[in-house]
């Protein structure tokens, strides 16, 4: 599996212990930044993981900022992506299993090292089910095509 990851100063340092776990997995991970803790808009690195796994560039992305949610909100607006914020490895699970999650999104702030690297190994061991789960993602790709884009406001 190729991964992205990516963070602002807020989740820069759980990003990088996310990066060695990956590492130790034997998982490529590439880096789109922050490179350190001084202070930088998270909505600029979301869009950064969100496009490139959106393009196809990498078959899911990690993110992470103070509590997660501000990089998923963001990331959540680019076509094709299902971010999911995640806190504990049962949402990990089940956020591909059931939703389909390309991006998972921590907060180094709330979530510690060893559980993310729980939470990531969940839901880099856990595959999406399909079946019904398959026909509500189709209707979430509907509401974007219909609302994401201006069409009904």
């Amino acid at each position: 599996m190729k991964l992205v990851i990516g963070s602002d100063h807020g989740g820069f340092t759980l990003k990088e212990s996310i990066r060695k776990h990956l590492a130790e997995r034997s998982l490529e991970a590439e880096d789109y930044g922050t490179f350190s803790e001084d202070s930088v808009d998270y909505p600029d690195y979301a869009l950064k993981v969100a496009l490139a796994v959106a393009k196809g560039q990498f078959d899911g992305g990690i993110l992470c900022c103070g509590t997660g949610i501000g990089v998923s909100i963001a990331a959540n607006k680019v076509k094709g992506i299902r971010a999911a914020h995640v806190t504990d490895c049962f949402s990990a699970k089940y956020a591909k299993e059931h939703n389909d999650a390309n991006i998972i999104c921590l907060g180094g702030r709330i979530t510690g090292p060893g559980l993310a690297d729980m939470i990531v190994d969940q839901w880099l061991d856990s595959e999406f089910l399909g079946g019904r789960h398959a026909r509500r993602i189709e209707k979430i790709a509907e509401i974007e095509r219909k609302y994401l884009h201006g069409e009904e406001c």
